[in-house]
């Protein structure tokens, strides 16, 4: 038999793979988990999601040897090694479904894009070998190989349970608020008038063009927005400490508790963005006014959430009370200053 033969017998094992591992990779994405009346054991879906995942790592990593140099291996190699990884892909998806979502919609999610992340990595390193000569180990190969194993390794970092799968979305909102609170304060501490020093009071205002400073009126009404900035970031650190203090993940109700207050909070970051935003020269009042707005309404509803769940004490109250008061007083100060410049 020729290698042009041989090449092309072995790739069609290969192929039907190809389609399948991607269609239980689309059913992950998009599938739902079995729910039971059964007895579900956390500690033991874990174990065996890990034996899945490392069974999936090595089947990979079979595949990727046989395709490393010649000789090609034969057709009926190629169909056991598609029927292994095969296994092994059916293995990883079922255990993720076992995960109800009782146990916490942030954790399932974490777990549900971490097992598709494994089955992205094997449909591309298929893909790879079905592409390729099938004559040496490529770069592209090798790569493919590698991210296969990384996609498993992650599984090792993953939260074990949903008050840990909340605090870990709550730490990626504080950091991306406190960034955008940086760029704030690093453009204001940057950006001034470059005329400025040279040029008469008179001068500067006959000046039209400020499209690349802030006026003074621009300075004064950013203080009340980076308060609102401010109190995004205390209301988000203040949640955490709450749930990783009080945090109960021992019934479904405090679980979804959980999942409601990360939820919400995910809005925090997409409106303190859109504020910065309109706060950049030239700065359009009218846009700062209704993102202001939207912010301190994202807000109150997060404090309103957590001052009825399990997470919020009695003494949590005195905190939520002081930032709905500091909302209060800088959207005041907003309005009251954007009025006035009209």
């Amino acid at each position: 038999m020729s290698a042009d033969n041989s090449c092309a017998d072995v790739s069609v094992p290969l192929r039907n793979l190809l389609n399948s591992v991607q269609c239980v990779r689309d059913r992950v994405k998009d599938g739902e988990s079995n729910e039971s009346n059964g007895v579900f054991n956390l500690s033991n879906f874990w174990d065996t999601l890990m034996q899945a995942v490392k069974a999936a790592s090595q089947e990979a990593t079979k595949l990727s040897l046989a395709f490393s140099k010649p000789p090609l291996p034969t057709q009926e190699d190629g169909e056991k090694f598609a029927e292994s990884i095969q296994k092994s892909v059916l293995a990883l998806s079922t255990v993720y479904y076992w995960l109800p979502k009782s146990h916490g919609i942030t954790l399932r999610r974490l777990v549900r894009d971490a097992t598709a992340e494994v089955l992205d990595g094997i449909v591309q390193l298929v893909d790879v070998i079905v592409s390729s000569p099938l004559q040496s180990l490529s770069q592209e190969q090798l790569q493919s190989t590698g991210g296969v194993w990384s996609a498993c390794d992650q599984f090792a970092h993953l939260p074990r349970d949903n008050r840990a799968a909340v605090l870990g979305v709550l730490a990626s909102y504080i950091g991306v608020v406190k960034d955008a609170i940086e760029e704030m304060e690093q453009a204001q501490a940057e950006s001034q008038d470059p005329f400025s020093d040279v040029l008469d009071d008179e001068d500067q205002d006959s000046r039209g063009n400020q499209d690349t400073y802030w006026s003074e009126e621009d300075r004064q009404l950013m203080a009340p927005c980076q308060g609102l900035m401010k109190a995004s970031a205390a209301c988000l650190r203040k949640l955490l400490s709450a749930v990783k203090a009080n945090g109960n993940v021992s019934m479904p109700e405090t679980v979804a508790q959980l999942d409601d207050l990360a939820d919400i909070s995910k809005e925090i970051s997409p409106s303190v963005d859109d504020l910065v935003l309109s706060l950049y020269p030239p700065m359009d009042y009218s846009g700062v006014d209704q993102n202001a707005c939207k912010l301190t309404v994202v807000l109150k509803k997060v404090l309103d959430i957590i001052r009825v769940s399990h997470v919020c004490l009695e003494a949590d109250l005195n905190w939520v009370q002081f930032l709905n008061g500091a909302l209060d007083h800088n959207l005041q100060k907003i309005k009251a200053l954007i009025q006035g410049s009209s």
